[in-house]
């Protein structure tokens, strides 16, 4: 249901508004041209109908599939709590995030995902409506004026469990 919600942060004046909910990560609030909030919205299922509707359009959906699909969302949504449609939310947040830093890294830019926040707080810190909207991630977005520092991963051992 296309739950991803993107709220760029670009001018100084909600740039500072962001700072005092960042556990760290200053030098890329104050130097990336960006710092784009990705967040995850509850009422994602207000939106089938018009996805739906722009598949049908575009020739990807029969008409049949449209009404089978909105008539299975209307009957699920009322099973749903609302943890579970944010945990979904987020899940899907995280996905579109990591393809959102690919495309930027083809393009050229340099980004930086950031989780340390207070969670808690940053919707209402930038009027963003926090029954609605619930965090995932920031990311920051821009050109690098200089190589940042190689990472490393654990090793396959360390991450994976055979079964």
């Amino acid at each position: 249901m296309q739950p991803w919600r993107f709220f760029i942060v670009e001018s100084k004046e909600a740039k500072e508004k962001l700072r005092p909910v960042l556990y760290g990560n200053h030098l890329q609030l104050d130097t990336s041209s960006a710092m784009i909030l990705i967040f995850t919205d509850l009422k994602k299922y207000d939106y089938a109908e018009k996805i739906y509707d722009k598949a049908v359009e575009s020739g990807l959906m029969p008409e049949e599939v449209r009404e089978k699909q909105l008539r299975n969302i209307s009957n699920m949504i009322h099973t749903l709590d609302e943890h579970q449609v944010e945990m979904d939310g987020k899940l899907d947040g995280g996905l579109v995030a990591m393809q959102l830093m690919h495309i930027a890294r083809e393009h050229g830019y340099d980004t930086c995902s950031i989780g340390g926040f207070k969670h808690e707080l940053i919707a209402d810190a930038l009027g963003i409506d926090s029954k609605r909207y619930k965090p995932v991630m920031i990311v920051s977005i821009g050109k690098a004026a200089e190589e940042g520092h190689p990472s490393v991963r654990l090793d396959i051992e360390d991450i994976a469990y055979w079964m």
